[in-house]
């Protein structure tokens, strides 16, 4: 098993199962914290955790993408030995950072506490989250490696592990140090997430003993590091790794550090609008708590489909194989559209129900209505994106979103200053599009690009029949007096079975295309 290569179709599958799982079991751990912290242990946590992205993005400099690019291109052209020098330069780079960080953080655990939690006692938590720096660094090489392999079996099983460890452990945890005072619950939260980490990296381990002892017996290759490393060649491994590495971290930096000023560009403009402190933060929390947790909930599949694109385009481009390109390219838009479409027009037609349900604020309804027919590129953006790096183009994928985030972020405050939230919310609408749109013409300029319109026109006959059995159903259940919940679930499973029946029907969706799945081929077979 360890060894077999999958599709690109069932490699992107096979993340998306993993990913659905560890969003469901994420989604009981949050109702089991906020159960058990409370307002004020949650609070502790949130100040410590924003900590975690910044450490991944330096600890892992990038490499994975990198590491997955280069071993694909590597496999393509049967350079084992390339394989095992990307490998021996990645841990290298990535264990000596992982030690540095990890020493810098406890060294200066103090300072950084004074001058970044607002509230001392998340320090406990900040404290407990350090281990997971060296963990961090290890696992992102295995995980690149096996990507570059278009082996996504052992990253699903791998991070479904660290899932199901940590949400029990979480739960002893929290209950063990709870009567100690929330501040040490909180950094047993901590201690859960890294422990769950270190499950994963085991798992990662032991399959990647597995995998090398099969390639050794079959004489294909051994990822043992060698006696006398070539140097030269390391160093020009490196500085490849590096070349592809250092603008993906630029970009995560880049984008960490939006995110931290995003809360007050929004603040400010809601007040140059006129709204109060008050109202300005309960909109804000509307537009960020309820409407865009449903608006990002599916985002799983596309990266999904984005993890196993990149090595699957850089396999292809290796091999010179512009067909390939194009045909790989066509069947990520094609996925794109079929899962993104219904998604959306779920978002758009049970918008109001939807955050009523969940949220009970009908009023994220209207902010979610604006943002998802907008928010339907973005399922397009991604895989563009994962097409950029395949391709090699590290720098363009990098200034693109750096241009488009400059430009969202002025149209927010400007259209926030006229409009109040819903200017923010078009703000953000703008940036999607800025992205969307240079992602395309960039692969346009490098590939070039066809749309298949009788495709299009089909997957549009389809959703309008969706929309319009899923809203028949929900009107006639809800002049039955049916409960919100379940004429939400029944009219919107009503939509999606027609869909699913629409497709098939139109032939836009075929028995080869489901044959792929491989869940499905073994049914059909």
């Amino acid at each position: 098993m360890m060894s077999q290569k999958q599709s690109f179709v069932q490699g992107t599958f096979i993340l998306t199962v993993s990913a659905f799982v560890i969003r469901m079991l994420g989604f009981v751990n949050s109702i089991v914290l906020a159960r058990f912290l409370g307002a004020e242990g949650i609070g502790l946590l949130m100040m410590a955790h924003p900590l975690i992205p910044i450490v991944v993005t330096l600890t892992g400099l990038g490499l994975p993408v990198a590491i997955s690019k280069l071993v694909a291109e590597a496999e393509a052209e049967g350079d084992s030995a390339k394989v095992k020098r990307i490998l021996r330069v990645s841990l290298a780079v990535t264990g000596t950072i992982g030690i540095v960080l990890t020493l810098l953080f406890l060294l200066g655990s103090k300072i950084i506490a004074s001058h970044y939690l607002t509230d001392q006692r998340a320090y406990y938590a900040m404290l407990a989250m350090i281990p997971i720096v060296p963990l961090v660094a290890v696992s992102s090489v295995i995980k690149g490696y096996f990507r570059g392999k278009q082996n996504m079996k052992p990253l699903a099983f791998s991070e479904v592990a660290e899932q199901i460890v940590r949400l029990p452990l979480v739960m002893a945890l929290v209950q063990f140090l709870l009567p100690y005072g929330v501040e040490y619950a909180a950094a047993g939260v901590m201690a859960g997430t890294v422990i769950g980490e270190a499950t994963g990296l085991l798992y990662l381990l032991l399959m990647f003993r597995a995998y090398r002892k099969k390639a050794a017996s079959t004489a294909s290759m051994t990822v043992a590091a060698s006696a006398s490393p070539q140097l030269p060649s390391d160093r020009r491994t490196l500085l490849e790794l590096l070349h592809i590495g250092l603008p993906t971290t630029g970009q995560g930096l880049f984008y960490s550090i939006y995110r931290a000023l995003q809360p007050i560009l929004v603040t400010k403009s809601l007040a140059v609008a006129g709204v109060g402190t008050a109202l300005a933060t309960k909109q804000y929390g509307l537009l960020l708590g309820c409407a865009f947790p449903l608006l990002a909930f599916p985002g799983f599949i596309m990266h999904s489909l984005s993890d196993a694109l990149i090595p699957a385009i850089s396999e292809a481009g290796i091999r010179q194989n512009k067909r390939l390109i194009l045909q790989r390219m066509d069947q990520a838009m094609k996925l794109a559209l079929i899962v993104g479409a219904p998604i959306t027009i779920v978002l758009y037609v049970w918008a109001v129900p939807l955050t009523t349900m969940f949220y009970r604020a009908p009023e994220a309804g209207n902010l979610l209505k604006l943002l998802a027919p907008v928010y339907f590129l973005q399922y397009f953006e991604a895989p563009l994106h994962a097409i950029l790096l395949g391709l090699g183009k590290i720098k363009t994928a990098m200034w693109n979103f750096i241009m488009a985030t400059l430009l969202k972020a002025i149209a927010i405050y400007i259209f926030g200053s006229h409009w109040g939230i819903y200017g923010v919310a078009l703000g953000m609408n703008f940036g999607i599009c800025v992205i969307t749109l240079l992602n395309f013409f960039s692969v346009s300029g490098y590939i070039g690009f066809s749309v298949d319109a009788r495709y299009l026109a089909k997957v549009g006959i389809c959703l309008a029949a969706t929309a319009l059995c899923g809203q028949a159903t929900f009107a006639f259940l809800r002049n039955s007096g049916v409960q919100l919940a379940w004429d939400v679930a029944a009219s919107a499973g009503m939509a999606f079975l027609v869909y699913v029946s629409a497709l098939i029907a139109t032939k836009t969706l075929r028995s080869k295309d489901i044959r792929r799945i491989p869940v499905l081929n073994k049914m059909f077979s």
